[in-house]
């Protein structure tokens, strides 16, 4: 199976934290870094400061080897093109060489750009609005650093063979462009269009069509096979993401998609089956282990009972059950409105059915969704409208177990007892995933890719319980577009099982969530990417 000597990764979220994707190519850079050892650059939009919380500005010190000239003539300000570059590294477990650029110089030539998008691709940018023309932007200005790097790649390789340090074999690099999300699809476009023996790969995580149907309030699973995305596009003033993404599948060597359930809507909505699933994996170099995780996850929950006694105004006892929801502001789609609602069941049932001492306090942890606490009976709701990176207002301060301060979202959910997320569209679904890795007992959906892999990791093993609960790591919830009640029932019936629980029961069901964990790492999945790799570079060579 062909394998690329060099891949380049672009997306909105390299270096920059705003969601899962985030998470999912952060993670992965390990393993990409250990089969392909400085070869694997990504490249992602330069915030400056923001940037800089991820981001290390030393790749010359740290990379000599990688291409020194063409690293000089750009550090330098000395390259072909006016694209504002910071060449790096991405401080994650593995680190990556990061390129970080800015689109600024393209704005003049918008119209141009896009002209030429629509004549040779067939993209329709005309009702472009929002963050459109700034993400396009970006991905042509990726598409030309790449570019730039390729020639580099090219020239070294020639130069090697005329001073006999390589064979003619050698001279042509399998090099792999690789876009996530239709924010960065002008990159593929670029590259097609002007270097065609770069294989490239198209990710799309979820697609905008389909989130939008969701997060419209339209039932979409009931009336799937009937949803048109063209049409659906225009009804919903997305004609132009819908394109942009839609074209991407169409012209990329290799589409891809997170989860059977994104697969689906791929075929419908964009008229384009995948070439192939690649399931989202983490990374276990991100969860402590022996006595730091303990050390970490006290830390946490004193965190944790600190904020929570200062928003209620009473001391919230060390043996509350804490759980959270966390991830973007999409009230539906999310299931915020879900756990809001259980939460509210929760405290109802603990008084009227189960009375119990102990005392539940959940935590929405959704950025820009503040509201004031609430009480319903036993059960408290904390509102954390934050991103959590470890400067909040509200964790930023608080003295942390390696003798500083501040609780990045990872250092906070180690502290939980369990989480909820009870999404109604999920196409895979990281955060569970996460819950899980840091041995959090989790409730997810029969609506979230990650759910659908779950359950059935606990259908094919024989130590899980008959009941379909958190004891075994996982709780899968059957939702449709009509079973909005039920869901939230059995939720509120989940945790008043789990309040329930011996600790030595409790102990067995966080064994159990890291066990599903372990299974989704990317030493796992990565062979899906391999074979993605594989087929791009195959069609790549036919030109």
């Amino acid at each position: 199976m062909i394998q690329p000597d060099y891949i380049f990764e672009t997306s909105w979220e390299v270096c920059n934290r705003v969601g899962g994707i985030y998470a999912v190519l952060s993670t992965r850079a390990a393993s990409m870094q250990k089969e392909h050892p400085d070869q694997v650059v990504f490249f992602g939009p330069d915030f400056a400061a923001h940037s800089d919380l991820y981001f290390l500005d030393a790749a010359r010190q740290k990379s000599k080897t990688f291409l020194p000239a063409w690293l000089t003539r750009w550090a330098d300000g000395r390259a072909e093109t006016d694209i504002p570059v910071r060449i790096g590294r991405w401080n994650v477990p593995g680190q990556p060489l990061a390129i970080l650029l800015r689109a600024d110089s393209l704005w003049s030539k918008k119209n141009e750009i896009y002209g030429w998008a629509w004549q040779n691709f067939g993209v329709q940018s005309h009702a472009a609005y929002g963050d459109y023309d700034e993400s396009c932007l970006f991905g042509y200005a990726a598409g030309m650093v790449m570019a730039s790097l390729y020639d580099a790649i090219i020239g070294q390789r020639t130069k090697n063979i005329e001073q006999k340090t390589a064979s003619l074999k050698d001279k042509k690099p399998n090099v792999v462009m690789h876009a996530n999300e239709w924010q960065t699809a002008f990159a593929i476009f670029y590259i097609r269009y002007h270097r065609p023996a770069i294989g490239t790969l198209f990710t799309t995580h979820a697609t905008g069509i389909g989130r939008s149907i969701a997060g419209n309030g339209k039932p979409l699973y009931d009336y799937f096979e009937g949803y048109n995305g063209d049409q659906m596009a225009a009804e919903l003033n997305m004609v132009s993401k819908h394109s942009v993404e839609k074209m991407a599948a169409k012209w990329a060597d290799c589409f891809t998609t997170v989860s059977d359930l994104t697969a689906r809507e791929c075929a419908q909505l964009l008229d384009k089956p995948v070439d192939i699933v690649t399931p989202n994996g983490f990374e276990p170099d991100f969860v402590p282990t022996g006595k730091l995780f303990d050390k970490k996850r006290a830390a946490a929950r004193q965190a944790l009972q600190h904020v929570a006694s200062e928003r209620l105004g009473g001391v919230v006892p060390e043996n509350a059950l804490m759980l959270c929801i966390a991830g973007r502001l999409e009230w539906k789609n999310k299931g915020i409105d879900v756990f809001l609602r259980a939460m509210q069941r929760l405290g109802e049932k603990m008084y009227q059915i189960v009375p119990t001492e102990r005392e539940v306090v959940a935590f929405v942890m959704i950025p820009y969704l503040d509201r004031p606490v609430a009480r319903i009976g036993k059960v408290s709701v904390v509102f954390v409208p934050y991103y959590l990176d470890g400067h909040d207002p509200m964790f930023g301060n608080q003295p942390n177990a390696i003798g500083g301060k501040g609780f990045s979202y990872y250092d906070l959910l180690i502290g939980m007892d369990a989480t909820v997320f009870p999404s109604y569209y999920e196409p895979w679904g990281y955060t569970p995933l996460e819950s899980v890795a840091f041995h959090v007992p989790t409730i997810t959906t029969t609506l979230a890719g990650f759910g659908v892999w779950a359950e059935q990791c606990i259908t094919h093993n024989a130590q899980c319980t008959m009941h379909n609960g958190l004891e075994n790591g996982v709780e899968v919830i059957n939702r449709t577009d009509s079973n909005y009640s039920e869901v939230v029932e059995q939720i509120a019936d989940s945790l008043i099982h789990f309040l329930q629980l011996s600790p030595e029961q409790v102990a067995d069901a966080r064994k159990a969530a890291a066990a599903i964990a372990h299974k989704a790492e990317w030493r796992f999945f990565f062979k899906y990417y391999r074979q993605a790799y594989a087929i791009a570079l195959k069609k790549a060579a036919k030109r």
